[in-house]
């Protein structure tokens, strides 16, 4: 059972001084973007491929393609799976049965027309994306900025991904709110539910980003490095999007941030105690650095007391590799990044001391 104490320190830790101020944003300065210009490209494929004319859907597709030549094969045998490949024939199977069905079926008309409802047009994120990429652009000058294609994805894709460095995708029609009936029937977990909103869009698509540069390698590694790698993952996004509150940037509830900070100490010492840092048994530490419905071990899904979110580890993992950041002022992001410096090293150098 996890028990809360106040002031009961059981280990000894790797620090000595005390972290002020809170987990939530970037208290520092922000830097001066006006010298930094991007051309943010975004466009809306889905309403185009919804505005062709079913009954000549070969010819629709000629002409899509004309406007997305480094995309629309792409989409449709990759991304859906239609079996098209470049034969935009009304004839060939791939547009009689895949095309058409995608076009006209009742259920995935009737997800666009929620799409559309809901994103008339997406000028509010588009600017949302746009500042981040100026703060990326500063901080990572060697990252593209990359055309961002709007999609439906008809529930069956990765939210946002980055399809290579110039070309990124928002599903949209897994951003229509956690309400929205039909995510249950596909098997979307409740506790998604903050990733489901439209404020999560730019969070996603930074992650892709930084994830086409930077991949997570999770294989044979312990949970602290796990935690630091998702940690340095966080505070790239805190540091684009230095405005944003924590419970967007890790996709949690403002409930479960406050959990965390109110226990940061508690939280810390669970996983010295049941031996989790440095354990690579995957079953045993990857739920802690992933989405789920709680913390195993801490809380559970019922337990109004104890509402943890299940990536506790990431949050964790954010508050050492700032920690680290604040004990060595000199580092740049760039260098954070790419820095080869073993978990257990930082940790030690973070001067850790949870509050």
């Amino acid at each position: 059972m996890f028990k809360m104490r106040s002031f009961h320190y059981c280990i000894v830790f790797f620090a000595v001084i005390f972290i002020f101020g809170s987990c939530g944003n970037n208290a520092e300065k922000t830097p001066d973007l006006s010298s930094v210009k991007v051309a943010l490209s975004t466009q809306r494929f889905d309403k185009d491929i919804y505005a062709i004319d079913t009954n000549h859907i070969a010819a629709g597709l000629q002409k899509l393609q004309q406007k997305y030549p480094d995309f629309l094969n792409f989409f449709l045998d990759t991304m859906m799976g239609l079996k098209v490949y470049s034969n935009f024939s009304d004839t060939a199977k791939g547009i009689r049965e895949g095309v058409h069905e995608y076009l006209t079926f009742p259920d995935f008309v009737h997800l666009q027309d929620s799409i559309v409802k809901y994103y008339p047009d997406t000028k509010d994120v588009d600017a949302e994306l746009s500042k981040g990429f100026q703060y990326i652009k500063y901080y990572l000058p060697f990252i593209k900025t990359p055309k961002v294609y709007y999609v439906n994805g008809s529930l069956i894709n990765t939210p946002a991904s980055a399809v290579d460095s110039n070309i990124s995708t928002v599903c949209l029609d897994m951003y229509l709110g956690p309400q929205f009936p039909f995510y249950a029937s596909v098997g979307v977990p409740s506790y998604m539910g903050p990733h489901l909103r439209k404020s999560y869009i730019p969070v996603a698509v930074f992650r892709s980003t930084y994830q086409a540069v930077y991949p997570f390698k999770g294989e044979e590694k312990t949970l602290l490095d796990m935690m630091i790698q998702r940690g340095k993952e966080q505070y790239f996004l805190h540091k684009i999007m230095p405005t944003a509150p924590d419970s967007v940037l890790f996709g949690f509830t403002g409930i479960q941030i406050k959990w965390c900070e109110k226990n940061e100490v508690e939280l810390y010492n669970f996983f010295i105690q049941q031996n989790l840092l440095y354990n690579k048994q995957e079953s045993a530490v990857v739920p802690y650095i992933v989405d789920g419905p709680f913390a195993r071990g801490i809380g559970t899904a019922t337990d109004p007391g104890n509402p943890t979110p299940g990536n506790v580890g990431t949050w964790m993992g954010y508050r050492i590799v700032s920690a680290y950041m604040n004990q060595n002022t000199n580092i740049t992001l760039k260098e954070l990044l790419t820095s080869n410096i073993e978990p257990a090293k930082l940790l030690e150098a973070a001067h850790y001391k949870p509050r």
